[in-house]
């Protein structure tokens, strides 16, 4: 089995750091690139000026913040590692960076929701679960 690229969405939450753990310790395992995605907010275009750029820049900066923990661990281990900051739909933008990064796997933290939960809350893992041909890893 070749993992040669591990997609994990992060959001800044404990489910995905623990994905990102795990997903770190396949990598050094398989010798596998990790690609990182994090889907930030998009900033609403009717703001205009100067309120779109002060917009666009708080959530630059919190983005940068959510983001460094993962690029810490990653980077403290020597797993060589792409990031993707994008907007959009979180599972739409995950599913097509998987196709985009051509990732042989994608893993990703869950908050533990049964189906049900999952089909009325509308998770993002449900969703990518759903939406992808690529093998998925849900990590709790």
């Amino acid at each position: 089995m070749e993992l040669d690229r591990i997609l994990v969405p992060v959001d800044g939450s404990d489910y995905s750091l623990r994905a990102a753990r795990y997903a770190l310790n396949l990598g050094k395992t398989l010798n596998s690139e990790i690609v990182l995605v994090h889907c930030r907010k998009q900033v609403p275009l009717y703001l205009g000026e100067p309120y779109f750029q002060e917009a666009h820049d708080r959530i630059m900066e919190h983005t940068e913040k959510l983001m460094q923990p993962f690029r810490d661990l990653l980077s403290q281990n020597g797993i060589s590692v792409t990031e993707r900051i994008l907007e959009g739909r979180p599972a739409a933008m995950i599913c097509e960076s998987a196709r985009i990064e051509n990732c042989d796997l994608i893993v990703m933290g869950s908050r533990g929701r049964s189906d049900w939960q999952g089909l009325l809350l509308g998770s993002v893992t449900h969703r990518v679960l759903q939406a992808t041909p690529v093998p998925v890893l849900v990590i709790r």
